[in-house]
């Protein structure tokens, strides 16, 4: 049975350690830091057996070197960056198989947050890193608009018990934002109290279904009539495709940011 253990790292991080069930073998989705994580595996007795990369940004890809130099393990990353001590280099439709664990992960490109970014998928489990957050997205700093807009519809028709594993604890200023941009909607006003009682005691938020992501995360509603129309106020203009209004939501809230 699949076991997903998580490691907080620096502010936000989340670096999370893909295993099974009574099996000390485990991958490293995200390593920003090392020390962290050699900590946790000594702590629980665990031994690494591949370490999985989204994007090239130091807070996750830090501590690949060092851990490839204490543990001597592969390293998954995108074919489209630069990845520190890559040894396998993926993309769309490649699978990532942990044979120790037998477990597969299927690659799936997600470009918009940074130009090459990727995303693995298995197991009913998705390692999103900062492409989808939960009652979010990443931002636009390598990639387009469209880009991330099909990159978050690619995630959006994955099925709704898929559980999200993003890589940073946004979800309640995410959700701050979402009930500005759908005022009535009342499963994000109920997630947000949730999260707020979540958060005020110090507790994780991540991660989340797929199913409550697609009710609540306006990245992944752009073809609601009322987010339309919210989105349409927003611009000034109409928005005839629901990339346009992806774009204007993104460009929204990085004005509320």
């Amino acid at each position: 049975m699949l076991k997903i253990r998580r490691i907080h790292a620096f502010d936000d991080n989340y670096i999370w350690l893909i295993g099974c069930t009574d099996n000390p073998q485990v991958a490293i989705v995200d390593p920003g830091d090392a020390e962290v994580v050699i900590e946790q595996l000594e702590k629980e007795g665990l031994q690494p057996i591949a370490i999985m990369v989204t994007h090239h940004h130091g807070d996750h890809t830090g501590g690949v070197t060092a851990l490839v130099q204490r543990y001597d393990i592969p390293v998954y990353g995108p074919t489209h960056e630069r990845i520190p001590a890559l040894t396998h280099a993926v993309t769309e439709g490649d699978i990532v198989a942990l044979s120790e664990c037998n477990l597969q992960f299927k690659v799936l490109d997600t470009p918009g947050h940074t130009r090459g970014h990727v995303c693995y998928v298995g197991h009913d489990a998705l390692f999103c890193g900062d492409t989808l957050f939960t009652a979010g997205c990443g931002r636009l700093f390598e990639g387009t608009a469209e880009q991330m807009y099909a990159s978050l519809e690619k995630l959006r028709h994955l099925p709704d018990e898929t559980v999200v594993y993003c890589a940073h604890e946004y979800t309640q200023a995410n959700l701050a934002f979402a009930i500005i941009a759908e005022p009535y909607n009342s499963a994000t006003r109920e997630r947000l109290d949730e999260v707020r009682l979540l958060r005020a005691g110090h507790r994780d938020t991540v991660p989340a279904l797929l199913g409550l992501e697609k009710q609540t995360n306006p990245f992944l509603r752009t073809h609601n009539p009322e987010l339309v129309q919210a989105a349409e106020a927003f611009a000034g203009h109409p928005l005839p495709t629901p990339a346009e209004v992806f774009a204007t939501v993104r460009r929204w809230k990085d004005s509320l940011d």
